[in-house]
C-alpha cells in the first residue's frame, strides 16, 4: 500500500513538473524578449554589442552546460530510490580532477578576459564609426527633466526629441546642466554619462528607418522616471524637411529663454528652437567651471553661492 501510495505521488509530482515546463514559454510568450531594443539593433554599434553579449555567453557555457548536466546526472545517479548506487570515494587528492575543475574555468576566465578586452577598445564610444564620412554634430544637454538636443551646424534646438538621417554617422558632445544624467538610445548603443562641467561623446549610426526610445538611466530626482525622448532614423530628404520644419518655429533659444527652459519640469513636450545661442553647449560646461556666466539660472547661482560660502567658513 505504502509503496503504491509512493508511486502515484512520484508520478503527480511528475505530471506537474512536466505541466510547468510547457505552461511556462506559453504564458511568456507575449514578453517578447527577442523584440527588445538591445537583441533588436538598429544600427551597427548595437549589433556588435549583441554578438559581444552572444560570444560571451557562448564561451561561458563551455563550463556552465557541464556542470548542469553532471547535476541533473548525479541526482538522478544517487535518488533516494536507487539501490544500486554507492558512493564511497577513496581518494585524499587526485590531480586529474583538480586541473579538470580548476583549470578549465581558468581558462575560460582568460579566454573570455582576452575576447572583451579587444572588443571594449574596439567599440570605444569615442571612436568616429567611419572617418571618411563627416558626420551629423549633436550636442545633448541634460536637464531637469528633460533633454535638450542642440544642432550647431543646422543652428536649430529640440527638447525631447532626436532626428537623425539614416546611414549617416553620428556624434553627439554630452554634458548636463544640473545632477549626473545618462544617456540612452538602447537599439543603437550603450549608455554614457551626463556630467555638470565635463563633455563626454557617443558615436550612432542606424542603418534602418524607424522611432527608437531613449530616455536617462541615472535617476535624478522626482522627474526622471518621464525624462524619454525618442529618436527619429529618417531619410536624408526627411531630415532635411524636419530641419526646415524647425527653421519655421517662432521660439529661439537665446539666454534668456534657455534660463526659462533649465528649471525642473516634468513631461515637457517636443518643443523647437529656431535659432541657438552661440556656443551654448560650451558655455554651459564653462558656467560650472568659473561659475560666472550669463547663463546661469538664478536657482543655480544660489546654491553655487551657498556652496562656496560653506567652504570659506570651513576652512
Amino acid at each position: 500500500m505504502i509503496v503504491r501510495e509512493a508511486r502515484a505521488c512520484r508520478w503527480k509530482s511528475l505530471a506537474t513538473v512536466i505541466a510547468v515546463v510547457v505552461t511556462l514559454p506559453l504564458l511568456s510568450g507575449g514578453c517578447a524578449v527577442l523584440d527588445g531594443p538591445v537583441l533588436d539593433p538598429k544600427g551597427p554599434i548595437t549589433l556588435a554589442e549583441r554578438d559581444l553579449f552572444f560570444k560571451a555567453i557562448a564561451i561561458m557555457m563551455i563550463v556552465i552546460v557541464p556542470v548542469f548536466i553532471m547535476a541533473a546526472i548525479f541526482v538522478w545517479r544517487y535518488r533516494g530510490t536507487n539501490r544500486k548506487a554507492r558512493y564511497s570515494p577513496n581518494i585524499a587528492y587526485y590531480w586529474p580532477a583538480e586541473v579538470l575543475v580548476w583549470g578549465v574555468p581558468a581558462l575560460i576566465i582568460v579566454w573570455l578576459a582576452i575576447h572583451l578586452w579587444h572588443n571594449t577598445y574596439k567599440l570605444d564610444p569615442y571612436n568616429a564609426i567611419d572617418p571618411s564620412v563627416q558626420a551629423l554634430q549633436v550636442e545633448a544637454i541634460g536637464q531637469d527633466w528633460k533633454w535638450l538636443f542642440v544642432y550647431p551646424e543646422q543652428n536649430i534646438a529640440v527638447v525631447n526629441e532626436l532626428a537623425i538621417p539614416v546611414n549617416t554617422p553620428i556624434s553627439i558632445r554630452i554634458t548636463s546642466d544640473t545632477v549626473m544624467n545618462s544617456l540612452v538610445i538602447p537599439a543603437l548603443g550603450g549608455q554614457i554619462y551626463a556630467m555638470a562641467g565635463m563633455q563626454t561623446r557617443l558615436n550612432l549610426l542606424a542603418d534602418k528607418e524607424g522611432t527608437f526610445w531613449g530616455r536617462n538611466v541615472q535617476y535624478s530626482g522626482k522627474g526622471f522616471a518621464d525624462m524619454q525622448f525618442q529618436t527619429r532614423a529618417m531619410s536624408k530628404e526627411d531630415f532635411d524637411a524636419w530641419v526646415e520644419k524647425a527653421k519655421q518655429s517662432a521660439k529661439t533659444l537665446d539666454a534668456a529663454t534657455y534660463e526659462v527652459l533649465a528649471k525642473p519640469s516634468e513631461k515637457v513636450p517636443v518643443t523647437y528652437y529656431s535659432g541657438v545661442e552661440p556656443d551654448l553647449f560650451d558655455k554651459i560646461i564653462a558656467k560650472y567651471m568659473h561659475g560666472d556666466s550669463h547663463l546661469m539660472p538664478h536657482h543655480k547661482q544660489a546654491e553655487i553661492t551657498e556652496w562656496d560660502q560653506w567652504i570659506s567658513s570651513d576652512d
